[in-house]
This record gives C-alpha cells, structure tokens and sequence, in this order.
C-alpha cells in the first residue's frame, strides 16, 4: 500500500462556453512501498503525514465566437473528478470523459477498450486477469506492488489491483483524471484515477438485454432492470456472461481453447432507498467468477553470436518479427472469485452535503502454468524431463523438415535435455520446464466519511475521514513437473496450492505471505472565492498506517535439484532462500517505524544471495570487465514524483468545438519497477527502484460536433522519458522509462442519419496508435546470458537492442441500425488484423525475451434490446 504526500499549488485561467481556460499546478507526491513478496517475515507500524496545498487563480477573457457555430448548444459534460459536481470546463486538470452515448458507440466494456482511447494512457494485459500494468504519462504501476492510480466506482474508492481489469456493463460516464491526484484521493493516485460511474435506477422501469457473437467461439450476454419497488425503494439487477476460446492454439496439445480462452460471469444487485426528504442510502452487491488461461508467452533468442556462427537467425530474433507458436504441456489455468458489498449514505443539508461510505471487497485469484526452467536446466537429471525429451526426440527427430519438432526455432529436443544436445527456451512441451503456481488473495474493509459544503457561496470547504483495513495473502511457486505420469507426462495442470509435497508436483522453491495493513486517515480543504476570477484552495491530509507480514513457508520443506543457498550442492536445500542462513528455524518477524512522509519495504530477496553471472555495483571493473551490474536490496524505498503542469481549454461555437492541451514535466525519485532474476539459486521476482527518471510531455485534443449527423475527435500524447540514476544498474543510465511509450494518439469518428421513420444507420471508427515501447530497464545494450551457467565459462552474450516493441496501429469499426427500441450492429476489432506484442519481457540472465502476442482480428455482430 502506499502513501501519498503532495504540497501541489493549481494556477488556472478560465473561461466558459466560448472562452479560454489556463492552468497551471505543481504536484509532489510520495508514493510509498508497496508490500511485496519477502523472504522474511515482516512487521511494522507507520505513521505517515500527508499535507496538500493548492491555489486556483480564474480570470474570464473576452469571447470568442466561431464561424458558423450551431444554433443549439450541446449538452455540456458534467464531472466529479474533484468530488464535487462541476463543469469538465471548469477543472484545472486533464480528463478524458467518455459519456454513454460514447460507451455506447465505440463497445467500451473492460478497462482495455479505455487504455486505447485515452491519449497519455497505455495498459497491458498479459499475464492473468489480476495483473494490468498501467502506464498514465510515464508512471508505470509494478508487478507484485500495487496501483499507481485511484480507481472509484460509484464515488467508492476500491484498492485492490485486481479491481479494475474487469467487464464493465451498464456504464453512465467514464473519467480518467491524468497527473498526481493525491491531494483528492490520497493513497495510490500517483499517476491519476479512473472514475466509474453505473446507471443510477430511477423511478420508471427499464431495461435491456444485449447479446454478441463473434469469431472464436465468442460469445456475450448482458441483461439489467431497473426501476421503482415500493414509492421509496429503487433497485435494479443485472447479470454478464462472457466466453471466448481464445485467439490462439496449443499446437502440441492439439487443442485451440487452451491457450488465451476466457469465460466469465458476474451478477450484480443493487438497492437505493430514499430516507426522507434529503436523504439515501444506495447498496450494491456484486459476485463474478473467471475461468481462463494464463501466461500466454513465447520465449525469444536474443544471441548474436549462435546466429552468426551459422546455428540459425533465429537465435537472434526480433521480437516483433516472432511468429508465435504454443507447444506447452502444460494446460494453464487462471481462476477469479470476487465479492464486493458498498454501501454509500449522502444526505443534503441547506448548504452542505454528508457522504459516508463503506465497502467489503474479496478477490481470489489464483493461476498455474508450464515454467521456465527448462531453459535453466534445472530439472534436466529429474526422470520425467528425460523421459518426456526421449519420447518428442523418438517422435520428432531434431532437424527432420518433414517432421517439425513441436518448438519454436532455433529450439530443438535431442537424445537428452542437456546443452548441446536439446536446447531449450521456457514453455516447452517437456517436463523441464517445471511448473508455476500463483495465488494472490485480497480482502479489503475500508470507509469513509466526509462532509462538504455545497458549490453556491464563496467558501467552500470539505472534511472527512478515511479507514482502510487490508488482508492479503501472495504466493508464488515453482514446481516440478511429474503430472499425469501414466499418460505421458502432457496435459495436467498444476496443483492450485501454495506449497505441496505431492510427488505429482512437488513444490521445489516457494515464496509465501500474509500481510495485514490499517490505514486511518483526516482529510480537509478550503477554497474561497475571493473575486470571480481569483480562488485560492488549501488542503491537508494526515495518514497513519500500520502494517504487519507474516511468512508461511513450511519450515524443514526442501529442494531436490534447486541450490537456493548456493552452497554447492544440489538439492537438499530450503525452498525460501531466506531460510539459508537458520534452516529449520521459522524466518523472524522484522518491525519497522516509518517517519511521517518516509516509506520503504521489504523486497522478495535476501541481499545476501550473491547472483552469479552478474557483479555487484561497488565492484571495481564490474563494467568494464563485461558483467553486468545489479544491485538488489532487501528492501525498497518510497517513490517521489515532483510534477508540474501548464495547460488550457478552449470552448467554441456554444460548446461544439473543444479544444485542450497541456504539457506536463515530472522528476521521479526512487521509481518501483519489478523484473525477473534467474541464477542457479532459482527464479527472483524483484522490485526494485530506479533512483531518478525524468519524464517530460505534451498531450492534446480537440473534438467537434460538426453536425447533427457527425462527430469527430482526435488526440494525442508524446513522452520523452530518461532514467537519470539506477543505482540497481548503473550502466542503464540514459534509457527510457520502462513501459512508457514514446507517444499514444487517437482519432474517431462517428456517423448518424435517418433512413425512415424513427430508424438510423450509424457507424462508429475509433483508431489508436501506440509507440515504440521498452520494457526492461536493459534497453540497446548486451548482457552476459544463462547459458554461461550450463557451459561455466564465459561466451558472447545477449543483445537486446531487438527487445523493443514496434509502434502500432488498432482500427475497430461498429456499424448498424438503431431506433428507440433496439440496436443491431456489426463490429469488427483490429479491422486490419496488426500483428502487434500486448507485451515483451526481456530477461538479460536468459539471452532473451518472454513476449505475449496482441489481439487479433475478431469479426462479430451484437443486437441491444430497450424496454
């Protein structure tokens, strides 16, 4: 969890319907740590102070009319980005706001479809459904941390990082608010908030029903009611189901649902009672399950030198050049259960309005997969790795080009799994690889009370208070696999517990954690008008948060092939490397007193691990000799942005033509960033920290109703980002941000006109482009690789200046007829059917990359029902 801290001043020049607005605000934040896995037991109580100030400065210029403007002015977009109800016009920030005729239009239904349409805002979805890494101008959430961003549903604030990446039906209006906004939503809004709002039941009854089909084997169906149950009581109910085999196929398996399929369901309740005159209470309830897929990925060569000496391109490969191929015999799984009860209480005073809130959110989310240690080798002396290359090499013998082995080039499996004889990536279709299992459980209790006046006087104030109480539970395995013996070792899946000594799947190294968190928060702000062009806002916070880690590893549980302690012997050796240094005796509970507005945490590694193939950072020659530098710590330090913005907006022609800009410039200190580390002590999952990036952009929209009939829009945002210090890897200094393209534009259109009584042809284009992307701190540099580990001497290493992501293009269309009381269209998604990456994660240890393909094209048709 993490804490934030501003001291931001807002500088803005207004203007409304026809006139001009600029402004300007300075943010600092601190982003605290963010509990990660820990190879020790962890309890700490923190006191964290926030303080907040701001001022807002309003002057009205002349107006300024267009030619030709409409004789009726459009409906002018309402937002609560700020808490409060007010103009999009009128707020000193960058939204983006998508309406219901736009969620509409354009089929927005998971947080994806609103990434793409957001100038300044990326996503990947890659590994499971819990995991999206979201980028908002150059701050990039981390793996095994939590968010970056606020996301609020309904005016509920919800913490968990699984919350967002969901299907999302019955929407009113999105908001994405771009920039610090730790002034507003305190914790976790370093980079910006997401605001969701649903359909709200009123006093008539309605409803819809919307059913889609669509290529492989795709299928959705959404239903809502809504409406009056007794003259006080307003509910409505509504139900999701989505399935979907996927866009790939397990080639080695023979089976095309295996891959990237997904099938998800979710109902939800909910209930609004009006106390009296002023008064409601709104409740909602809501439970959803997911069935999918996991870790969809490809390994990739990244080795010069076998290419050059003749052993095959592929060797050195592009990774947008990779033609993806699945053989796993694994059958990978990823399971969901998610259980959230709010309930939200506001009553209207004469000049004031109170709000309370309360929400209960669980979210299970567990997956197992095929490993990677195959292209490690660890497990080649364990009988069914041997058996397994013995029956595909008997099958498929190596370099036969009418019998293709079931890998991926320059892979192939030979008489045994040893370098040279077999030379294997990860996600293969033997037993070397291991298995992987992932389990990342979160209850969330949390409220808030708060109490503001309303927008019609001078002064303008709110106060209020904040608690949070946070359960979670992670666990990350590696396992060997022996699945399904009798059936050839293909097929199984991993066995969905933390840790195991179950000989079809024994658990060989295993990190394992339960952690408890109280935040208590005060919160208050005071704006006045001192004339109508000049405010001035002030705002405090103050935070306490106290925290406690618990490890769970089973103490005595040993390896069987692993050197975690890296004391020259293989196996025998506890499975947590934290436990070398006392086996058999349970990791000791550490405490930690943070200071007011100091954060850090515990990393998933002990320091005293040296990583052999690597050097540490204080080594003399540690460059210069060729080896890499990686400083690892055991812990991790809070992450401070200083951000400062200067940007307009502009109405014209009674609110048909909008137009806005800004540029924007942030120094990061000590950004958390998460990548793999593999050695002979087994796979580490670091988080670490960047000690300075700086990121500077401009980001631009315009959007115009051009006609009764027409509406057009275009934006864009470029980023020009550079790590300045990284104490973990000295020699990346001068790369790019990771994860952050270098530019992200959008451009729409949409076309409406009668074609008989009360009946329309409508058709909607939206286009995103997305820059060229790195995604490792390791940019156009070489780095020593894994296979010094199976040789034990030094040969020519990985280069990865082919590790980038290309820049591309997606086009979706939607086209149909509609009237009053129904919708039938057509769509089509990535219209062009762009070969693209969703993500590449390269890994110097490894002389490669693990890449996840994009989307591709899907053609299908839906019909909406309105009642």
């Amino acid at each position: 969890m993490s804490d934030n801290a501003c001291a931001p001043i807002v500088l803005s020049v207004t203007r409304h319907r026809g006139l001009r607005r600029i402004f300007v605000q300075t943010v600092t934040i601190i982003r605290g740590e963010k509990m990660p896995h820990s190879n020790s037991a962890t309890n700490f109580v923190k006191p964290v102070s926030s303080a907040f100030l701001f001022a807002t400065m309003t002057f009205f210029t002349g107006y300024a009319p267009v030619a030709g403007a409409q004789d009726s002015m459009p409906d002018e977009i309402t937002v609560t980005a700020r808490k409060r109800t007010e103009t999009l016009q009128d707020v000193p920030a960058t939204v983006t706001v998508f309406t219901e005729n736009d969620i509409e239009r354009s089929n927005i239904t998971r947080a994806g479809d609103i990434a793409l349409l957001t100038p300044g805002v990326s996503l990947v979805d890659a590994a499971e459904v819990g995991d999206t890494q979201v980028n908002i101008r150059g701050m990039n959430g981390a793996r095994d941390a939590e968010n970056s961003y606020a996301l609020v549903i309904d005016g509920v604030t919800y913490t968990n990082p699984a919350a967002l990446n969901r299907e999302y039906s019955n929407l009113q209006q999105i908001e994405v608010l771009k920039g610090p906004q730790g002034a507003i939503y305190g914790r976790n809004a370093s980079a910006g908030a997401f605001i969701i709002t649903t359909q709200v039941p009123e006093d008539e009854l309605r409803g819809q029903l919307k059913a889609s089909g669509g290529e492989d084997t795709t299928y959705s169906l959404v239903g809502d009611i809504a409406g009056p149950i007794t003259d006080s009581i307003r509910g409505s109910v509504m139900g999701e189901y989505f399935t979907s085999d996927g866009y790939y196929k397990n080639d080695f398996l023979n089976k095309d649902d295996i891959t990237d399929n997904r099938e998800n369901w979710a109902l939800t309740g909910r209930l609004i009672f009006d106390i009296g005159s002023n008064s409601e209470l709104d409740t909602k309830l809501r439970y959803g399950e997911v069935d999918a897929s996991s870790i969809t990925f490809n390994s990739i060569f990244h080795i010069p030198f076998f290419a050059e000496q003749g052993f095959g391109d592929a060797f050195y490969e592009d990774v947008n050049d990779h033609p993806f191929n699945f053989y796993n015999n694994v059958v990978h799984t990823n399971d969901q259960e998610a259980t959230e009860f709010s309930a939200k209480w506001t009553t209207d005073f004469d000049s004031m309005t109170l709000t309370a809130w309360g929400l209960y959110s669980s979210i299970e989310n567990q997956l197992g997969a095929d490993g990677t240690s195959a292209a490690f080798g660890f497990f080649n002396a364990d009988q069914p790795c041997i058996d397994t290359v013995t029956a595909i090499s008997s099958q498929f013998p190596p370099f036969d080009p009418a019998n293709p082995q079931p890998v991926n080039p320059p892979q192939y499996i030979g008489a045994t799994p040893n370098f040279p004889d077999s030379v294997l990536g990860a996600y293969t279709p033997t037993a070397c690889d291991g298995t992987q299992y992932q389990k990342r459980d979160q209850d969330d209790i949390s409220f808030e009370l708060r109490l503001a006046s309303n927008n019609d006087s001078a002064l303008q104030w709110m106060g209020g208070l904040y608690f949070l109480d946070i359960d979670r539970e992670v666990a990350v395995n590696t396992g060997i696999d022996r699945l399904n013996a009798g059936a050839g070792y293909f097929g199984g899946s991993p066995i969905q517990k933390p840790f195991t000594n179950n000989p079809r799947n024994p658990t060989e190294q295993l990190i394992w954690d339960q952690f408890d968190t109280q935040v208590a928060s005060v919160f208050g702000q005071l704006a006045y008008d001192f004339t109508d062009t000049f405010t001035m806002d002030l705002a405090l916070r103050y935070d306490r948060e106290e925290r406690k880690a618990k490890s769970k590893v089973p103490i005595g549980a040993v390896t069987q092939y692993i050197d975690t302690c890296l004391d020259g012997g293989v196996g025998g050796d506890p499975i947590n490397p934290g436990l070398c240094a006392n086996p058999g005796v349970p990791l000791p509970e550490r405490e930690k007193t943070f200071k007011p507005l100091y954060n850090g945490d515990f990393d998933s590694n002990d320091p005293s691990i040296p990583l052999q193939g690597l050097c540490d950072p204080a080594t003399d020659g540690c460059v210069e000799s060729g080896r890499s530098r990686v400083g690892i710590k055991d812990d991790y330090d809070k992450e401070t942005s200083s951000a400062f913005e200067l940007g307009f907006k502009s109405n014209f022609a009674d609110n048909a033509f909008r137009v806005e800009g800004a540029a924007y410039y942030n120094q990061v200190d000590d950004m958390q960033f998460f990548e793999f580390i593999v050695g002979p002590f087994g796979l580490l999952r670091v988080v670490e920290n960047i000690d300075e990036v700086e990121i500077f952009g401009i980001e631009g929209s315009v959007t115009w109703d051009a006609a009764e009939w027409l509406d057009l829009y275009v934006g864009a945002n470029w980023n020009d980002t550079e790590i300045k210090k990284n104490t973990a890897r000295p020699d990346t200094v001068g790369n790019d941000s990771p994860y952050t393209p270098d530019y992200t534009a959008n451009l729409g259109a949409y076309l409406s006109f009668p074609v008989g009584d009360n009946l329309s042809f409508f058709t909607n284009l939206d286009v995103s482009a997305i820059g060229k992307t790195w995604f490792h701190v390791v940019q156009d540099q070489t780095r020593p690789i894994g296979f010094e580990l199976v040789l034990g001497a030094p040969i020519a290493p990985g280069e990865y200046s082919v590790a980038r992501r290309d820049a591309y293009a997606l086009a979706n269309l939607r086209l149909g007829f509609e009237n009053e009381y129904w919708t039938a269209a057509l769509w089509v998604t990535n219209l062009t059917d762009e070969e693209y990456l969703e993500e590449n994660i390269p890994a110097p240890e490894f002389g490669g990359s693990f890449a996840h393909p994009g989307t591709l094209r899907r053609i299908g048709a839906d019909f909406t029902w309105r009642f």
